[in-house]
Formats: C-alpha cells, sequence, structure tokens
C-alpha cells in the first residue's frame, strides 16, 4: 500500500487522536515510522509503499479475529474487501453495519508480460454500496462508470476513493459530505472537472487528481482558494485565474500542477513562494508537438521562481535547458525527479552536493551519450541511496571515482542503448540492486565474462533479454542466474 495512503486511511478510520499543536498526519506517519523500525512494516519502492511481512500478517489475522476487529458484536463486518467479479452484491449486504469498504477490480492476467486487466463494478453493486449509510471509507479501485447523487447521503463518509475509474463526470451531491477528507481520484482519464458543490466540503483534506506524468489535467471550480483545510492538492490545472487563488492555500503541504503556462506561471510561481508549510511540489510544463513528433515543453520565468525553504520532495516535467540555481540551495530536498529537462550539462554538477538527496531520478533529462568520472566526486551524493537513470542517447559510463555514492542501495537503467557499465561500481560496497530493464546483448555478454567483476558483488539483479518470438522477457534474481538466461 502506498505510504500516504495509509496514514489518509488511519486519519478516516478515526484511528489518531488529535493532539493540540500536531497535526494528524504527522502523528499518523510517527506511528508508521516506528512499525517500520520494529520490522513490523517493510518499506518498498523507494520507500514510498509499504508491506506487512508475512509472520506479522498471519499474526494481525489472529489476532484480529478474537479481538472482533473486523466483525461486531452481531457479526456484522466492520470493514470488509471485495474482489468484484461483476456481479451483484447478495440483497442482505444492505443490513451489515460496515464501517470501510474496499473494492477491488484490478486482476493480474496470466501472460508473459504481466500486464493488468481491469474488470468494473457492476452499476448495481455501487448503488448499493452507496446505500450503506454507516460508510466512514469507500474505496472503489477500478473501472467505475457511474457514481449515482445517493453518493451525497453518505453523511459520516471520509474517505472516497475512485483511482482508474471510468467516470465522465462526478456528481453535485458530492457537496452533502461535509465529513470527507479525502476525496482520490487519480488516473482517472475521462474526468476533467469537479463540480462545484466540492467548495461545501470543508473539512476536505486531500485533494488527489492526477499525478502522473502526461495523465490529463482536472480543473477545479473557481473558490477553490476557500478550502482553509486543504493539505494536499494535486493534478490541478491553474489557469483561468487558479493560480492566484492557491495562493490563500498556504498551509499546502503538497502541491501538484499541470500544464504551467507563460499565460499564468508568474502568478502561479508568487502563489507556491507563499506556501511555507510546503514540503513536496511537482510541476509539469505545458507540452507542444513539432511536425516530426517531437515533445516540446518548457517553464517559463523559472528564473524568477525559488521553492518554498521546506520542500522535500520536487518533481519537474518539462525543459530547463540548465540547472536553475535555486537548486543547490535545497537543502532539505530528499527526493527529486526529473524529466524531459534536455539538459546540455550534467545535472549532478549541483546535484551531488545536497546534503540530504537520498532519491534521485532522471529521465531523459540529461542527453548525452557518455557520463564519465566528473558525475560524482569522491563523497559526492552523501546520503543517496536510489539512483535511476531512463534515456535513449546514454551508451557508456565510464568510471566512478573511489568514494563516489557511499550509502548508494539501488541502480536502474532504463536504457537500451547503454554497453558500458563504469569502472568502480565494484567499489560501491552498499550497492545491493541493480536493474538494467531493457539489458543491451553487448553489456550481457561482457558482464558474463570480463566484466562479471563488477557486478558478483550485487545481491539480486533485474534485467530483461529481448527474444525473436518474445519483444522482452524480464529475469529478477543473483546475477549469475539472471545472466545465465542471457
Amino acid at each position: 500500500m502506498e505510504k500516504g495512503k495509509l496514514v489518509r486511511l488511519l486519519l478516516a478510520e478515526g484511528l489518531i487522536q488529535e493532539k493540540p499543536g500536531d497535526i494528524m498526519e504527522d502523528i499518523a506517519a510517527n506511528i508508521i515510522r516506528e512499525l517500520i523500525a520494529l520490522g513490523m512494516l517493510h518499506q518498498e519502492r523507494n520507500g514510498t509503499e509499504l508491506k506487512v511481512p508475512s509472520m506479522y500478517r498471519q499474526v494481525s489475522l489472529i489476532k484480529s479475529e478474537k479481538q472482533d476487529f473486523l466483525a461486531n458484536a452481531a457479526n456484522s463486518p466492520l470493514r470488509v474487501v471485495i474482489y468484484d467479479d461483476g456481479k451483484d452484491i447478495t440483497s442482505n449486504f444492505k443490513s451489515l453495519i460496515i464501517r470501510s469498504l474496499f473494492v477491488i477490480t484490478a486482476e493480474r492476467c496470466s501472460s508473459s508480460f504481466g500486464a493488468t486487466r481491469t474488470r468494473g463494478v457492476s452499476r448495481a453493486s455501487v448503488e448499493t454500496f452507496c446505500g450503506l449509510q454507516f460508510l466512514l471509507v469507500l474505496d472503489l479501485d477500478g473501472e467505475v462508470e457511474y457514481l449515482p447523487n445517493e453518493v451525497g447521503d453518505l453523511v459520516h463518509l471520509r474517505y472516497l476513493g475512485l483511482v482508474n475509474s471510468e467516470l465522465n463526470e462526478l456528481p453535485q451531491t458530492l457537496g452533502n459530505l461535509q465529513k470527507l477528507q479525502t476525496l482520490d481520484i487519480r488516473m482517472c482519464g475521462k474526468l476533467h472537472g469537479l463540480p462545484i458543490g466540492v467548495l461545501s466540503i470543508q473539512n476536505l483534506r486531500h485533494l488527489l487528481m492526477s499525478r502522473c506524468i502526461n495523465d490529463g489535467e482536472i480543473r477545479v471550480p473557481k473558490g477553490i482558494g476557500t478550502l482553509a483545510n486543504l493539505y494536499t492538492c494535486t493534478g490541478v490545472y491553474a489557469g483561468d485565474g487558479i493560480a492566484s487563488e492557491l495562493g490563500t492555500l498556504t498551509q499546502l503541504r503538497e502541491l501538484g500542477v499541470k500544464r504551467v503556462s507563460e499565460e499564468h506561471a508568474s502568478e502561479l510561481y508568487a502563489a507556491i513562494m507563499k506556501m511555507k508549510n510546503l514540503i513536496s511540489l511537482s510541476l509539469e510544463a505545458e507540452t507542444a508537438y513539432t511536425d516530426e513528433d517531437e515533445r516540446l515543453a518548457l517553464f517559463p520565468e523559472f528564473e524568477l521562481f525559488s521553492p518554498p525553504p521546506l520542500v522535500q520532495e520536487l518533481c519537474l516535467d518539462g525543459g530547463l535547458v540548465e540547472m536553475p540555481v535555486w537548486l543547490a540551495s535545497m537543502s532539505n530536498l530528499t527526493r527529486l525527479e526529473l524529466y524531459f529537462s534536455n539538459l546540455t550539462e550534467p545535472p549532478s554538477t549541483v546535484l551531488q552536493f545536497l546534503p540530504k538527496l537520498r532519491h534521485l531520478s532522471l529521465h531523459d533529462a540529461y542527453r548525452a551519450r557518455c557520463i564519465d568520472k566528473e558525475f560524482c566526486q569522491e563523497g559526492g551524493f552523501p546520503e543517496l541511496q536510489t539512483l535511476n537513470i531512463t534515456s535513449t542517447f546514454l551508451v557508456d559510463w565510464t568510471e566512478i571515482v573511489n568514494g563516489a555514492f557511499p550509502r548508494l542501495r539501488s541502480l536502474s537503467f532504463n536504457c537500451s542503448m547503454l554497453r558500458f557499465l563504469p569502472e568502480g561500481l565494484q567499489n560501491i560496497s552498499t550497492l545491493e540492486e541493480l536493474s538494467l530493464i531493457p539489458l543491451h546483448g553487448d553489456l550481457a555478454r561482457r558482464l558474463n565474462s570480463v566484466e562479471n567483476y563488477k557486478i558478483n558483488h550485487i545481491l539480486k539483479l533485474e534485467a530483461s533479454f529481448h527474444y525473436q518470438r518474445f519483444p522482452w522477457i524480464a529475469y529478477v534474481g543473483s546475477p549469475h542466474a539472471v545472466l545465465k538466461q542471457a
């Protein structure tokens, strides 16, 4: 489960007690950190997702049954998970006192490519769910095509999840959900706007809209600046006067803006610089394409911008040409993602000196065929744990100097032309995982023979190979076991 989602669910379930002077999300996050330290939760995907170890999962299930965590005295379940098969829910379902309902419709296909196929939740099922008057949490993960006006009757609802839905619109009756804290409508490709009734939900804390790169934006109604309790607002379009309204949301901690353009850039930057509590920021420049389908996106007037000092996570999708001067002063930055930056100089000249940077992803950010030892000096990137590089240009990384990347644990390449791994990779003793997807045939042959010494200290190798019959087949395991498949 996504770490942020667990925080929001803990709040919605009423499991976090509010304390004077403390923010409930911080209390929940501290509890999660304690569980991680105790080994009761494991972090995955660069710390953004959580997994319960199988041993603790079994113990939790046994205890929950004994303590009626999943059932009340009348044997009516309080928390229900449904793997929907498209059939209508039984007629007695409405009589149950259900507080949290999770409907999961995504299923993993058996194909070699690991594709995901989703099945829609039936109209009758959705209508039944909207009749469960005691619901605190309703999480519909999948192809929901219909949300009735009756959803507004769920007056106790605190969490509404509609991720991956096929909805074209949301009902105006959402405004009746006065206790709603979280509205999660990410990856809803057909949804392009929110009803004006959303402005009535003054307890709304987390408005999560499209957060994926290149997904369409969702337009919010004018008046969004009146949601004084909003801590998260992602996937928003800042045009049509919305940029200036965002400036009133000074309590925001996470902001994601789509299609940043010259039309509203100066207003948007001024608004963001007022957000002194901001921790996570994602900006995507407006995209245009040439006649040759080349992607053009450039952040306008970026020299006028400087993120608030507390920002820890930053994602920039769009042309920079050169690294912004303010990046060097972001001393609290722990995670940075750069997409299609079109940098002509290596970004590491600035980034390797950031004292807290732990996760770095460069997605077609640096148009270079070769990376040399200047990419990271001795002692450079002192806290970096994960480095992800995606490039259609990169062929060779020549050398890593001794003492560089002192804490690196995971190194990932999505570089179809990469033929050479750096000399000195063998000296990064902390490196546990290496991903080469795809793995070029020339590189595979060298790693299988004369250059095996560069990777034989690594515990886990993930690689994909090209076969005549199947485009790519991925393998995960020890370097020796994986390279045997090449």
